[in-house]
C-alpha cells in the first residue's frame, strides 16, 4: 500500500487506520508488522501508557549494542575475484584480534557481486561511538568509518577493494538492537515479527520467529468463531501465549551468538576462545535438536509429513477443523433410543 500509519483507534465494532495521506480504512483486525520501529506498537504503547495498562518494561528504549555498514559491490571481474563463478554462494567472516573492534564478513552473490558487512562493538571504538552520537547519516559520516578500515584483509584482497566498487550512495549504517516486548496485543491489534520481538540478526532467529508468528497468528485467526470481539480478543491473546515463552527462548541464544561473533571484550574473547574449542560437538547438536524441534504449520492446511530423524514438538490442531469434524460425524450417526 506504500502509506504511513498515523493513528488508530479500536472499539468493539473494529480497528480504523489513519494514514499519512489523508486516507482512513477499517478492518475487523490490525497486524502490526511493520518492523522494530513499528507506528503499529508506538500508537497502541502510547494509548496504553496513557491508560497506565502498559508495563515499565515496554517504556524502555532497544538495546544498542553494535553498528554495522552494509554494502554491495557493482558488478566485477571473476578473473580478479576467485570464487565468484561457484555455484554455491561463498561466504567469509573474520573476526578481530585484540587490536580491533570489528568483524567482517563477506558473501557472493549472483551478478558477480560482492555483499559485505562489517560490525563494530560500541564502547571499544572512539570512531564508531562517534557515529553512535551523531545524528547526521549522509554518506560522508559513512566514508569516515570506512576510511579507518580499508586495511582489513579478505580472502579477495583487502576490504578496501571492495570499498572501491561500491557506490557509497548504497552503503547503509545499521545498528543493531535487540528488545522482547511484554505486551503484542491489546484489544483487535496485533504485533508479530520484529515489531514484537527485535532479536540480534547474528542467529538469524529473527527471521525465523517472525515467520513462525505469521503461521501461529494465522492458525488462531482461522480458529476465530464467532467473529465477535470477544473471540477475536480471545484469538491474539491465544497467539500471544502460545508464541512468548519459544521466542523468550531464543532472545539470549541470539544475545550470546552475538557476544561470539561480534563481542571484543576480554571477556567475551575468552568465551569464544571456550565456546569454539573445548565445547563438546554433542552439546551443539543438543542445542540444535531442540531449536529444530519446533516446526509450527499453518493447521487448516495439509500437513507436511515430517522428514529425517530429528524429533520434532506436535503440531496444535486447528479447534474449528475437529469442530467442523465431529459436526459432521454427529449429523451421520444414528440416534439410538
Amino acid at each position: 500500500m506504500s502509506k504511513r500509519v498515523l493513528s488508530f483507534e479500536q472499539n468493539e465494532e473494529g480497528v480504523t487506520v489513519h494514514f499519512s495521506d489523508n486516507t482512513t480504512i477499517h478492518g475487523d483486525i490490525l497486524v502490526g508488522a511493520d518492523g522494530s520501529h513499528s507506528a503499529v506498537r508506538q500508537h497502541l504503547y502510547r494509548t496504553l501508557d496513557k491508560e497506565g495498562l502498559l508495563p515499565k518494561s515496554d517504556t524502555k528504549d532497544m538495546n544498542k549494542g553494535y553498528i554495522s555498514l552494509v554494502g554491495t559491490t557493482e558488478t566485477l571481474d571473476p578473473a580478479t575475484y576467485h570464487g565468484m563463478m561457484k555455484e554455491d554462494s561463498e561466504s567469509f567472516m573474520i573476526i578481530g584480534d585484540k587490536n580491533t573492534p570489528y568483524t567482517w564478513v563477506t558473501f557472493t552473490i549472483p551478478g558477480n557481486k560482492i555483499c559485505w558487512n562489517v560490525v563494530v562493538q560500541l564502547g571499544l571504538a572512539e570512531l564508531a561511538d562517534e557515529q553512535f552520537s551523531c545524528s547526521d547519516w549522509v554518506p560522508q559520516q559513512n566514508q569516515k568509518m570506512m576510511d579507518s578500515i580499508r586495511h582489513f584483509k579478505t580472502p579477495y584482497g583487502t576490504m578496501g577493494d571492495l570499498f572501491d566498487a561500491t557506490p557509497i550512495e548504497s552503503v547503509s549504517k545499521v545498528y543493531f538492537e535487540d528488545k522482547l516486548f511484554e505486551t503484542w496485543n491489546h484489544g483487535r491489534t496485533v504485533l508479530i515479527g520484529d515489531a514484537a520481538h527485535k532479536l540480534l540478526p547474528s542467529s538469524g532467529s529473527g527471521a525465523v520467529n517472525a515467520m513462525q508468528d505469521a503461521v501461529i497468528l494465522a492458525n488462531h485467526i482461522y480458529d476465530i468463531r464467532p467473529t465477535s470481539n470477544e473471540s477475536i480478543k480471545q484469538a491474539l491473546r491465544g497467539y500471544r501465549d502460545e508464541r512468548f515463552a519459544d521466542v523468550k527462548e531464543q532472545y539470549p541464544q541470539s544475545y550470546m551468538a552475538a557476544k561470539l561473533m561480534y563481542g571484543h571484550t576480554l571477556w567475551e574473547r575468552f568465551l569464544r576462545h571456550v565456546i569454539f574449542n573445548w565445547t563438546p560437538n554433542f552439546f551443539q547438536q543438543k542445542q540444535l535438536n531442540k531449536n529444530t524441534a519446533y516446526r509450527p504449520q499453518a493447521n487448516f492446511l495439509p500437513q507436511v509429513p515430517k522428514r529425517g530423524s530429528m524429533p520434532t514438538i506436535p503440531q496444535y490442531p486447528s479447534k474449528r477443523k475437529q469442530d467442523d469434524k465431529n459436526n459432521i460425524v454427529g449429523k451421520n450417526t444414528a440416534s439410538v433410543l
